[in-house]
């Protein structure tokens, strides 16, 4: 599809080893594009026996994203936190883990418990990254809502990076949203430093994205920005 124009730049790889994950950006000369995620499983013998690739969307929706997610689920029934353990697991995989296994519709609180004072969190349905723990904390808690379910699907075993595959679950609607997360610990802190978000794309086939590959096959992008300008791919 990119004709043999540009070339893909790898801007973070989880460490895991039956399972692992990369975030990436298109380049092209001088500029870069288009941003997304990577996760592969492999068997026993390293083989690749699952991958699931996605892009970020060229149109950001932002806050309307969330304002379709509660009309849609506007009918839902309130439900009882649920009861958790506390733990402090400091393995990149375990704390994505607890996450949405054992912390998810529990507690706001015990969540930011776990990412580090200097969090960065990129959201691709914004256009802006969300920086420190009070941005990510108002983020998590308007997504926090009856109706809704991040239901993990495929881990893998990082240790200080992990990426995780998820769908969006909501209570009356046939279909489920999928997407993946990459996120990364502190070296120090062990806590989370790092995250990228990526969901699919809403219209299937993205049109806009096909709409620039074809445009600008070595950048998949309309227009874009200068080469270095997003260090590790933010």
């Amino acid at each position: 599809a990119r004709k043999g124009k540009g070339e893909l730049r790898l801007d973070r790889i989880s460490d895991g080893r039956t399972a692992c994950g990369f975030a990436w950006t298109w380049t092209c000369g001088n500029e870069e594009g288009l941003r997304g995620t990577t996760f592969m499983k492999f068997n026993e013998l390293g083989f690749i026996v699952y991958a699931r690739e996605i892009p970020e969307p060229l149109f950001k929706p932002g806050d309307a994203t969330l304002e379709l997610l509660r009309v849609v689920t506007a009918d839902a029934t309130p439900k009882a936190p649920v009861p958790y353990t506390q733990k402090t697991p400091t393995v990149a995989s375990e704390v994505a883990r607890y996450l949405f296994e054992d912390v998810q519709g529990s507690s706001v609180d015990e969540s930011m418990r776990m990412f580090d004072d200097k969090i960065r969190y990129r959201d691709f349905n914004y256009e802006g990254m969300m920086e420190g723990k009070a941005q990510v904390r108002k983020f998590i808690e308007d997504f926090t809502f009856p109706g809704i379910t991040f239901k993990p699907q495929l881990f893998d075993d990082g240790i200080d990076s992990t990426c995780f595959t998820w769908e969006v679950v909501l209570e009356g609607a046939p279909e489920t949203i999928k997407g993946m997360s990459f996120y990364e610990l502190d070296p120090e802190t062990r806590k989370v430093v790092y995250v990228r978000d990526v969901p699919e794309s809403a219209v299937k086939p993205p049109i806009l994205g096909k709409l620039a590959r074809d445009l600008r096959p070595g950048l998949g992008v309309f227009k874009g920005v200068p080469k270095g300008s997003r260090p590790g791919g933010k």
